[in-house]
């Protein structure tokens, strides 16, 4: 069932008097269960739509449309599946006791995969929640795997529905979906001889597996060491050189480098970056892999179309780990504008020391490392910090923040060279 949470203006639902609140129970005969079978139901030129009032009337709706004339349906949004697994290396375990509700939420719905390319495990599927994958082909699918071993992935997600992943990455490859799939590494449990066996695994299921992101495992101070810990720079370094070798032959293989690790396996390495080049024209950089590369040349693409900024001073702020690169394009970012221009490499006091991206940075740590404030200033925030209300990971809101360095500029950015057009 999907509830009415908005009707377009002058739409076809408007004309027949669709009440906000009103429920869509079938469409055509065929139930509706969420948002996604909306969608595809939808698609037919003359719908039934059997529906319940907010105040329980039932009634029937028909409708006759052009091809892809729309309805003017706006869907609520649906309730999110729940993990069902306790992952050993789950970030939200390394949440602060007084982080907001929203992100306590353990999220696994193969929906939210789709739409919007976050990783799901699977494991709360059964055989009717994969056939409905194939039977509406929800592709692409982007899927943690972390492990091929089914032991060694019982033993990291703690579910023994787990060690199926290789039997549901087959019927849903069959079944003609695309699946992009992810390895958490966590030392001493799926790397090593591990990782090999998941590199020759993925590969050896064709085409279908479109790439495999290996990350460091991610952890706080809430969570570091209980019971996996960071990598070392030398297991990240091991790690590269795996994933490395491996591209060899899917380059000679299928023509492009297919497994990819994740910028801060290479920062933890203390290894050069690749360039953007490298990483095939995919975009993967949502999980952290060729992110940095990918903001590096926009920069080169950008510099030149920035404008003077005499009489201002250009305040960074970055995570520990882009620190270094954020030093180097500061340089050049004063040549162009002549405005003087500084890089604030901040702490995280929220996650901890062992959180250095800058999209976990909370407001307040943010706010802490802006002294002195000035008139002149034009302050640039990661813009991957904020969420779509403009909250920080702390809940401190951006207008909060605007208002404690006024007279300061603030700008939230993605990127420099278009943060600095935008003034």
């Amino acid at each position: 069932m999907v509830r009415i949470a908005g009707i377009e203006t002058g739409s076809i639902a408007e004309e027949l008097q669709l009440e906000i609140g009103t429920r869509i129970l079938r469409i055509n005969g065929q139930r509706v269960r969420d948002g996604i079978d909306l969608t595809f139901l939808m698609a037919e030129t003359e719908l039934a739509l059997e529906t319940v009032s907010p105040s329980g009337l039932p009634r029937v709706v028909e409708v006759e449309r052009d091809e892809g004339e729309p309805v003017g349906i706006v869907p609520a949004p649906d309730t999110v599946r729940e993990c069902a697994n306790e992952c050993v290396f789950c970030f939200i375990d390394g949440n602060p006791k007084d982080a907001r509700p929203s992100l306590w939420l353990r999220d696994d719905d193969f929906r939210l995969s789709f739409t919007y390319g976050s990783y799901v495990t699977l494991t709360n599927l059964g055989p009717k929640g994969l056939q409905r994958l194939a039977d509406q082909k929800i592709s692409p699918l982007y899927v943690s795997v972390h492990a091929t071993d089914p032991s060694v992935r019982i033993n990291l997600l703690k579910n023994d529905r787990a060690g199926l992943i290789m039997d549901h990455l087959r019927f849903l490859l069959d079944s003609g979906l695309e699946i992009h799939t992810q390895a958490v590494l966590c030392p001493g449990w799926n790397d090593g001889e591990h990782l090999d066996r998941t590199l020759e695994d993925l590969f050896g299921l064709g085409a279908g597996v479109r790439t495999l992101s290996v990350v460091p495992v991610g952890l706080t101070r809430f969570n570091l060491n209980r019971p996996v810990r960071l990598l070392t720079e030398e297991e990240a370094a091991l790690a590269v050189a795996q994933v490395e070798g491996f591209q060899e032959r899917c380059e000679a293989e299928r023509g492009e480098r297919w497994v990819y690790a994740a910028d801060e396996m290479y920062l933890r390495a203390g290894l050069r970056l690749p360039p953007a080049s490298h990483y095939d024209e995919w975009d993967l950089t949502e999980n952290g892999v060729g992110a940095v590369p990918g903001f590096l040349a926009a920069f080169e693409r950008g510099i030149a179309t920035i404008p003077r900024l005499e009489n201002n001073r250009i305040r960074i702020l970055t995570g520990w780990s882009m620190g270094p690169f954020m030093e180097d394009l500061a340089h050049r970012v004063a040549e162009v504008t002549g405005a003087a221009t500084l890089v604030h490499q901040v702490q995280n006091g929220y996650f901890g020391d062992s959180v250095t991206a800058a999209g976990l940075l909370a407001g307040e740590d943010l706010l802490a490392a802006v002294t002195d404030p000035r008139p002149e200033d034009l302050i640039l925030l990661p813009r991957e910090a904020l969420n779509a209300d403009d909250l920080f990971i702390d809940s401190f809101s951006l207008l909060d923040f605007r208002a404690a360095v006024s007279p300061a500029r603030v700008v939230p950015a993605l990127e420099l060279t278009e943060a600095l057009r935008s003034l």
